[in-house]
């Protein structure tokens, strides 16, 4: 019989992920189930925070106001991918102690580890770039703050980020999941002002032989899909499930894989249902109207209030929008210290770390800002979705491939049937992806 241990021999070498908080958060013993699930809760809501992020909310508010309510099974089919993924990330660090930058730079060359390192970069600057512009957007509708100072105004973060850090890693899990609350209770009182069709919500989770020969639609769809699952979000989460101080015994790993499978099946249905509650609205007031052109946030926050007859859902609308964009901020700063200190085993202080990441992403949005004012945003919000869609596969990849690999798992190996469908959803995800990437790309030119 083949005796795997435990705990591969790997994990224990190098500096731990978050050093400052790694093991941090004591976990209650002899606690009951519901004490237990407090406990693990966190991690998960962190990662969601990026299934909700402004790079998202044009796709959804897109496919509400030209198909109705059609594509809601696609973002549940997108959650259940974003669900299977989350689950192996968390996996791999509870099993190995290590996140994914660190059995990336364990397993590969030095030369793949840089180039996978470089790439991830690129991403996370593509994603606090879509933030970037979307907390700007929120502040120039909500206090008519003008783009180019708004894009200044969101480096001033750092000092939040730098506070809540000093306070302990539960108070940045309180800050998160206090403002995923105030996005849900936004859209929440959205729906009611909106009165759905619930029977066409109903329909919608069914998906349509439609989404395949209407080319418009499977645009959208691969739209959703691709841009769904955040290559960041992968190294993040393997990180932050290592902050609990969990007993290193069999039964004991299996306790934490069990209770952050639930933490993040939670907290990414909590995602799905606020993508949905956009593309509801979306379909609710603009498809309903006739609008079914609506695909710029700008331009659904100034059709809600004539065609709602209040401006509380446009203002709803604007916060839910600055909440999602600072919330983002939040985790980019995360998963940019996770990715250099994995991949390069190098340094630096969060502040400075935060700074870097945030002028590459302010930058290119001043100079789009300063040259082709608002449209220009737009498109910019879309390139950089292509951007996170081309590296997401050099994350998929290698993270279904390490969980497989019992020489790093142990006996926490993914199983058979779950290789199967790990290695089939890596697939799909590549195709949509690539797919993703030209159409988009042939669009951004012409």
């Amino acid at each position: 019989m083949d005796h795997a241990p435990v705990v591969p021999e790997s994990a224990a070498v190098g500096t731990p992920s978050l050093p400052e908080v790694h093991r941090s958060i004591v976990l209650p013993q002899g606690a009951g189930f519901w004490r237990k699930v407090l406990a693990f809760s966190g991690p998960g809501f962190l990662v969601a925070v990026g299934y909700m992020d402004p790079g998202n909310w044009a796709t959804d508010i897109a496919g509400g106001s030209r198909f109705a309510y059609q594509l809601i099974s696609v973002l549940m089919i997108s959650n259940l991918m974003a669900i299977l993924v989350q689950a192996l990330a968390a996996r791999l660090g509870i099993a190995t102690q290590m996140d994914l930058a660190q059995a990336c730079k364990a397993h590969y060359s030095r030369r793949t580890t840089i180039f996978l390192w470089v790439l991830c970069e690129i991403a996370i600057a593509a994603c606090d770039l879509a933030e970037v512009i979307g907390s700007a957007i929120a502040l120039n509708l909500l206090f008519h703050i003008p783009l180019l100072i708004g894009v200044c105004l969101t480096a001033l973060d750092v000092l939040a980020i730098l506070y809540l850090q000093h306070k302990g890693f539960r108070w940045l899990e309180a800050v998160v999941v206090s403002l995923i609350g105030i996005i849900g209770g936004c859209y929440l009182v959205e729906i009611l002002l909106v009165r759905p069709d619930f029977m066409g919500i109903a329909r919608g989770v069914v998906p349509t032989p439609q989404i395949l020969t209407n080319p418009e639609m499977l645009y959208i769809s691969i739209g959703i899909l691709g841009a769904t699952v955040m290559p960041h979000n992968l190294y993040l989460h393997s990180s932050l499930v290592q902050t609990r101080a969990i007993d290193r015994t069999r039964e004991g790993i299996r306790t934490a894989i069990r209770f952050n499978f639930l933490d993040s099946f939670l907290a990414l249905n909590f995602a799905f249902l606020i993508n949905a509650a956009i593309l509801i609205m979306a379909a609710g007031t603009f498809y309903r109207a006739g609008l079914t052109q609506v695909a710029e946030i700008q331009e659904a926050y100034h059709t809600l209030t004539p065609l709602l007859g209040t401006s509380m859902a446009s203002i709803l609308f604007a916060v839910a929008l600055l909440c999602s964009g600072q919330n983002s901020t939040l985790t980019g700063t995360l998963a940019g210290q996770i990715v250099m200190e994995g991949f390069l085993n190098l340094r630096l202080v969060p502040w400075l770390r935060r700074l870097i990441t945030r002028l590459m992403a302010i930058i290119p949005a001043v100079l789009t800002v300063v040259f082709f004012g608002q449209a220009g945003t737009a498109k910019l919000l879309i390139l950089s979705q292509v951007i996170l869609s081309l590296q997401l596969s050099f994350a998929v990849v290698p993270l279904v491939q390490f969980t497989g690999d019992r020489r790093k798992m142990g006996e926490f190996a993914n199983p058979l049937w779950l290789k199967i469908l790990a290695w089939s959803t890596a697939a799909v995800i590549a195709a949509l992806n690539a797919y993703l990437m030209v159409i988009s790309v042939r669009d951004w030119v012409h």
